[in-house]
């Protein structure tokens, strides 16, 4: 992968066992897979939201997938039959009294590659929410919870699910690691979840979601084929700082030269940045007439200039320098001298100058002292370091104290598999996985043109430099679709960053747009 660490680092936040006996992960490929069961508490409990009482039954468990091309009718000694399995670990909330046959149900994760769900459960829409400093560093413990007045339990069942390998999932079973750990087996791994969870559970003929952020948008992007392939058309695809296309990136201009729309895309975010910091020569009231100004030279003059490349005369590279001078607040000097390309990590270096501060990748409104001032770009990310340890020690303590489940078990918010991840993917229409960089736009499209009543809806933040929101508008204003499913998608954007729930104004945004996505597409009459 050409991604730095720093984005890896980045997106394993959005990213951070309870059946039979487990083997350690490291030894997987090494032991025979344990029978791994199913696993179920229940508890019941209640959250209010608008001043509404909403009582709900909460189950905590495990579900059992296997590999790809398992067969449950092979005889016992079929070396072809793969063996690898995982222990999928969920945490469902349904509202009491309410019919399943009308009452929607959503299934919510965050990426990484190698992300539990803690970030979604605790910070955005579970029925208990982690209070965090706004935009600096929440002190140590102890850390408060508190009634989420956000949860979308008023609007649909909800089921937080960590991926194969995080949280409680575990995995084991001969070539486990390469049955699970990459984008096509990720997602059918999901697919094979979902489905099974929906017979679990009687939810076949309930109007159905997914909810993804971060990498989990390209998840819930190839799950809505994936799953019309299970016969289960979805009802919406809820997106949250959008990465669908990884060629969209920032990164590395001196060894990935001649691609050039990555700078393109993140321009915006740069600008809102600065303008949050009041970096900019002439700071403007308006975040978003300002945001509409560069998206425009952005998408004109910025790409026409990159695109000339090394033919570009003299005078219009300083002319393209000083404009983006005006829309980022860094030196014209320093512009010219990266070429007009500002990369992934460095902006952030950059931005704060002689106050020896980075600011945040996630979300630029933190910021932190810098770790190495000889550096090229940012080391860390100081929003990661100012949450992670409130949310993770948060959940620790729900789940086991209020949920009943995980004692003597680790939970992983995150697990290392950035690196090794499989990238490969095979979209529709091609009778092989692409060595590429991934790239799921095919399969939504493929999703919503079989089923053209599907929508929808993309959100980000606009202090998100991991995944800059103007990416996702450029990739789902490229889905190869007719022009009229292009109505089916509906874009919300934040003054916010990555993790839009952090800011508890983008918290209540962001649950009211979503809520309403849901109710306008539920087909409940």
């Amino acid at each position: 992968m050409k991604k730095p660490i720093l984005f890896a680092a980045a997106l394993s936040l959005c990213i951070v066992c309870a059946s039979g006996a487990l083997a350690a992960d490291d030894a997987a490929d090494k032991t025979p897979a344990p029978s791994f069961k199913p696993t179920e508490v229940t508890s019941t409990g209640s959250v209010s939201t608008s001043g509404t009482r909403i009582d709900y039954q909460a189950v905590a468990g495990t579900l059992v997938v296997h590999a790809k091309g398992w067969d449950a009718n092979a005889v016992p000694d079929d070396k072809k039959n793969p063996t690898a399995e995982a222990s999928m670990f969920y945490t469902a909330y349904f509202k009491r009294g309410a019919p399943a046959a009308g009452r929607p149900i959503t299934f919510l994760f965050n990426g990484g590659p190698g992300s539990s769900s803690v970030w979604l459960h605790m910070g955005a829409f579970g029925p208990v929410r982690v209070e965090t400093a706004d935009h600096s560093h929440t002190p140590a413990a102890p850390y408060q919870t508190v009634n989420n007045d956000e949860s979308l339990l008023d609007a649909s069942d909800l089921v937080f699910v960590d991926a194969p390998g995080t949280g409680f999932s575990r995995i084991a079973g001969k070539d486990a690691k390469k049955s699970f750990y990459g984008v096509d087996q990720d997602i059918h791994a999901y697919a094979e979840f979902i489905r099974d969870f929906l017979s679990k559970y009687n939810r076949w003929n309930s109007p159905k979601y997914v909810f993804g952020e971060s990498y989990g948008t390209m998840r819930a992007a190839g799950l809505s084929l994936a799953l019309q392939r299970e016969n289960i058309d979805l009802n919406g695809v809820v997106l949250l700082s959008c990465i669908l296309d990884w060629d969209l990136m920032p990164d590395d201009p001196e060894v990935n030269p001649s691609v050039d729309l990555p700078y393109v895309v993140a321009l915006p975010s740069y600008a809102a940045t600065a303008w949050y910091h009041h970096k900019l020569p002439n700071q403007p009231q308006d975040l978003r007439k300002l945001l509409d100004q560069v998206e425009y030279f952005a998408t004109h003059d910025y790409a026409l200039a990159l695109m000339r490349g090394n033919s570009l005369s003299p005078a219009r590279r300083q002319a393209i320098a000083a404009k983006l001078h005006a829309f980022t607040g860094l030196p014209v000097a320093y512009l010219l001298k990266a070429n007009l390309r500002i990369e992934y990590g460095a902006f952030q270096k950059e931005l704060l100058g002689n106050q020896d501060e980075t600011t945040g990748t996630l979300d630029t409104r933190f910021a932190g002292p810098t770790l190495d001032p000889l550096s090229k770009i940012a080391e860390y990310d100081p929003q990661s370091a100012a949450i992670s340890s409130a949310y993770v020690s948060a959940f620790n303590t729900y789940v086991r104290e209020k949920l009943n489940y995980g004692q003597g078990l680790q939970y992983k918010p995150d697990i290392p598999v950035y690196g090794s991840w499989d990238y490969k993917h095979q979209p529709p229409g091609a009778d092989k996985a692409l060595i590429a960089l991934p790239n799921v736009l095919p399969d939504l499209a493929a999703a919503m043109k079989q089923n053209p009543d599907l929508k929808v809806m993309v959100n980000g933040g606009y202090f998100d430099i991991s995944t800059p929101y103007y990416e996702g508008w450029f990739e789902t204003h490229h889905l190869p679709i007719p022009a009229k499913l292009q109505s089916n998608i509906a874009y919300r954007y934040y003054q916010s960053g990555h993790m839009v729930y952090v800011h508890l104004p983008a918290l209540k945004e962001l649950h009211d747009n979503v809520a309403a996505f849901i109710r306008q597409t539920d087909n409940v009459k």
